[in-house]
């Protein structure tokens, strides 16, 4: 009984971590994979910003490309700081031992990221970093308390601190607002909408066939809707001449 019990408590552990960090109310985001110019945008993003720590190693240069009609020769000039050849994976040039020794863990690649949370959660979480003195890195989030990553987009949104207040159930500490010390290079507005720009582009690198998959369902949908019209007429031509 007692190794029953032993198995069910590792068990529930996993659930119990999402479950309190899951208790923060994330905030909706519209993903549209058909808003090119969303997504060029948050490309753009993904490798001033992300990419020299963090990789997306199931997707290559030459596949962003293609699917957000970004010509090859801008790929070339002004995105690819990762690799030689616009066939290449976009990989981190960090080496996995110098961003354990400066982090205290790995980034996590961050091709599939949109599917192991969710595209609510990663729009929320960019916005959420604070400044707290007492972590290592200086920076806070309220989605992923205690988070390893450093704000590097801190530029552009500012600096942000958290006010925290008591439940007055509980007496717990919490979350209740954010203030602006110092204001970055965009406005509150220009940086969410700079943040869904991003998360759209995440969310599309974790299912980019979803692109292919939508251009042919419309083609499906019309070829469907001409189907039905001639099966109507063949049923009538069948049954006209019964009584």
């Amino acid at each position: 009984m007692r190794n029953w019990l032993i198995i069910l408590g590792f068990t529930l552990m996993p659930g119990l971590s999402m479950a309190q960090e899951n208790s923060v109310k994330l905030d909706s985001v519209k993903i549209d994979h058909d808003d090119k110019p969303s997504l060029q945008r948050g490309a753009k993003l993904f490798v001033n910003y992300c990419l020299s720590c963090h990789s997306a190693a199931y997707m290559r240069y030459n596949r962003m490309a293609k699917d957000l009609d970004i010509p090859k020769r801008l790929v070339e000039q002004y995105m690819m700081f990762t690799a030689d050849k616009i066939g290449g994976l976009m990989k981190s040039n960090m080496p996995p031992e110098e961003a354990k020794r400066a982090f205290g863990t790995v980034p996590p690649d961050l091709t599939l990221i949109a599917r192991s949370r969710t595209p609510e959660w990663i729009y929320t979480y960019l916005r959420s970093f604070y400044r707290d003195k007492t972590s290592p890195s200086g920076w806070n989030n309220i989605v992923f308390p205690q988070v390893a990553m450093p704000f590097i987009l801190y530029r552009l949104q500012g600096v942000q601190s958290a006010v925290f207040d008591k439940d007055k159930t509980t007496g717990a500490k919490r979350f209740d607002k954010y203030e602006l010390v110092q204001k970055g290079a965009m406005t509150p507005q220009e940086y969410a909408v700079a943040m869904r720009d991003l998360t759209n582009y995440l969310a599309y690198m974790a299912e980019p066939a979803k692109i292919v998959r939508h251009h042919i369902g419309r083609y499906a949908m019309v070829f469907l809707g001409l189907l039905l019209v001639l099966v109507v007429l063949l049923k009538h031509e069948y049954w006209r001449d019964v009584k």
